[in-house]
């Protein structure tokens, strides 16, 4: 007897199974030793047997992406690979940078581009890790929050700190220029 839980998730793997792939594909960028559809059924899997333990799914697409999203951290983590500075793409950090009013300086917009991606990777690892999780990959203050255990006011403080840091960073860097 299927639960009401395993028949969503079965409608929406069998719907959404080539946009998983995609998703996965663009987020590995085929550097990992595993492909998408290992991945994608690693999560079925794992999703399938618990399907009745879950409370009711509200947000199937929510659900699975999430558990998508999480099995391919796990995947770079194991290969070595730091899968948080894989979340900056490159169509993001021209909005961020403007974000923070940084003038180029004489520069094209690549170089100070790139200046920022290398500024942001000196970061402190948990001040890196807030503004790629807030500012890169879209998470908002209350879904880090309820993830870490972190309050969001103390995360709030952290992406400040950091903001303060990239600043400095890139005014060391224009003026040494």
């Amino acid at each position: 007897m299927e639960t009401d839980n395993h028949k969503k998730l079965q409608a929406f793997f069998k719907q959404e199974y080539q946009i998983l792939t995609q998703y996965v594909n663009g987020r590995i960028r085929a550097n990992t030793q595993r492909d998408a559809e290992d991945i994608i059924q690693d999560v079925a899997l794992k999703l399938f047997s618990g399907a009745d333990r879950y409370a009711p799914i509200q947000n199937v697409a929510g659900f699975v992406y999430r558990s998508i999203k999480n099995k391919i951290v796990d995947v770079m983590r194991k290969n070595g690979r730091n899968p948080r500075m894989e979340s900056i793409e490159e169509a993001q950090v021209p909005e961020f940078a403007q974000s923070l009013n940084f003038s180029n300086a004489g520069e094209t917009d690549a170089q100070m581009e790139k200046k920022l991606v290398t500024a942001i990777h000196q970061l402190k690892p948990m001040y890196r890790d807030i503004i790629l999780a807030i500012d890169f990959e879209g998470y908002s203050y209350r879904e880090i929050a309820e993830e870490t255990g972190i309050p969001e006011g103390t995360l709030m403080s952290q992406r400040h700190r950091a903001i303060a840091q990239l600043y400095k960073k890139m005014e060391i860097e224009i003026l040494s220029k």
